[in-house]
């Protein structure tokens, strides 16, 4: 079982990336899912979670910017991010709870992907 995050990279301010994070393995159900970075001598942040039900929530800080989204046939959670700024430049790790036999869930990262915001 692991989450395999991608879609970082190097992009304008005012510019677009989109995240996406898979999660492989026997599943047999994802509770949340979310997106947390890291900036560089500071502490890991929530950035968005989508719970199973489709609720979301985000940090003040990317509200109106930012979407969260997940498609649970490919138990995949998406980050949209638009208008970006050089302070959201940081390592971008995804989130997810997962429900594995037996019933037992267990919080999985993913190996994180960079984000750089730079002109």
């Amino acid at each position: 079982v692991q989450l395999q995050a991608s879609g970082g990279g190097l992009v304008q301010p005012g510019g677009s990336l989109r995240l996406s994070c898979v999660a492989s393995g026997s599943i047999f159900g994802i509770n949340a899912m979310g997106w947390y970075r890291q900036a560089p001598g500071k502490e890991r942040e929530l950035v968005a979670v989508v719970t199973g039900g489709g609720r979301t929530n985000y940090a003040d800080s990317v509200k109106g910017r930012f979407t969260i989204s997940r498609d649970n046939a490919k138990n995949t959670v998406y980050l949209q991010m638009n208008s970006l700024k050089p302070e959201d430049t940081a390592v971008y790790y995804c989130n997810a709870e997962l429900i594995l036999e037996y019933g037992l869930t267990y919080s999985y990262w993913g190996q994180g992907t960079e984000v750089t915001v730079s002109s």
